[in-house]
């Protein structure tokens, strides 16, 4: 495992931010793997139970608020990290129509604090800054947006990650500068781009798959509203591996890695709301649905693909799990957590690396 990314993570400090969410979890037990020293800086779990705490990580964590400017930059010199994944967010649609001030707090301030941080933090050598697929101004073409794409959004999430990646471009070229890279400064940054991610230990509300796990769990049927909805769903492993790489590249002070990154499934493993549900029924037969699409009270896209040539070609990424892997790995960690309360993330995470390599 220390080998994997040329062994570049085994020592190294390294911050994330929201490490007890969902994607942050999975995140920190990777690197902790690759013999990273990892601090963890986020808000206390969001649910109960979550997948932070069940897997009893050993990380230096931080419980505190990404808008703690004081207190972020406190840690962050403490611990001098040599990169920083800045994951932490608030990260669904919904909840961002009922809170549209904290979401764009959180989502944009927060980015600004981490790039002021490591301003004034010299060990910072390298920033992945994650925001969403949903950052696009998105006109639900039948064709994947490129990184050169314009940003914008509807809603106020997906506006929110738009202006995050406005910030990071802003600072990228008025502070962190690739041409004045190794002179003015010793700070690689990159933002990344990923769609609908998915695996075990979400227990996010009002998501798809936590939404249909937690009813099966209690043996009652989930409500889909949004049955035609296509989405580019993708296990959580395959953005992080596409993190991963591009944070090697960036620690070994390659500048043209730098700037924005799609990360998203293969074109033909899109997939609508109803192709899933039914998909997980035929991996876990207790799993029950009825569909009410009421009208929507407020703008929530239909359609969404990311163009990932970037990353293919130059970072040899791609998926690793089809849709069909993705969706039986998932189903399967849900379903030996409710019955055998057995967690099965580790041995998740080996068979992906398995496949990597092969």
């Amino acid at each position: 495992m220390k080998n994997l990314f040329s062994g570049i993570y085994q020592n190294r400090k390294v911050l994330i931010t929201g490490h007890t969410g969902f994607k942050g979890s999975w995140l920190a037990l990777w690197l902790q793997h690759l013999g990273a020293k990892v601090t963890g800086y986020s808000l206390s779990p969001p649910t109960q139970p979550n997948h932070y705490n069940l897997l009893n990580l050993e990380c230096n964590s931080i419980i505190s608020d990404i808008r703690d400017f004081e207190k972020l930059t406190q840690i962050t010199q403490q611990i001098k990290p040599d990169i920083i994944f800045h994951l932490a967010a608030q990260p669904l649609v919904r909840y961002s129509y009922q809170q549209p001030k904290e979401t764009f707090e959180v989502n944009t301030i927060g980015t600004v604090n981490i790039f002021e941080a490591s301003r004034i933090t010299p060990s910072v050598k390298a920033i992945i800054n994650v925001t969403s697929d949903k950052c696009y101004d998105n006109k639900e073409w039948l064709w994947g947006y490129r990184e050169i794409d314009p940003m914008g959004g509807n809603d106020p999430y997906s506006a929110s990650k738009g202006c995050a990646e406005l910030i990071t471009h802003a600072y990228q070229n008025s502070f962190f500068n690739i041409h004045q890279y190794q002179k003015t400064h010793q700070t690689l940054i990159a933002s990344v781009r990923a769609g609908n991610v998915i695996g075990g230990g979400d227990w996010a509300e009002d998501r798809l798959i936590p939404d249909i796990m937690r009813a099966t769990a209690q043996g009652k049927s989930v409500t889909i509203r949004s049955p035609n909805a296509i989405r580019p769903w993708q296990h959580v492993l395959e953005p992080l591996h596409g993190y991963l790489l591009l944070g090697q590249k960036l620690l070994e002070e390659k500048p043209e890695y730098s700037g924005a990154w799609n990360f998203g499934p293969n074109y033909n493993e899109h997939h609508s709301v109803l192709d899933v549900v039914e998909t997980f029924k035929k991996y876990w037969n207790k799993v029950s649905f009825e569909i009410n699409a009421p009208q929507q009270t407020f703008h929530e896209a239909q359609l969404l693909k990311l163009d990932c040539s970037k990353a293919s070609s130059m970072l040899q990424w791609k998926s690793i799990w089809d849709s069909n892997e993705t969706f039986k790995n998932t189903v399967e960690w849900y379903q030996h957590f409710y019955e055998s309360n057995t967690i099965l993330t580790s041995q998740q995470l080996f068979d992906f690396i398995g496949k990597i390599k092969k």
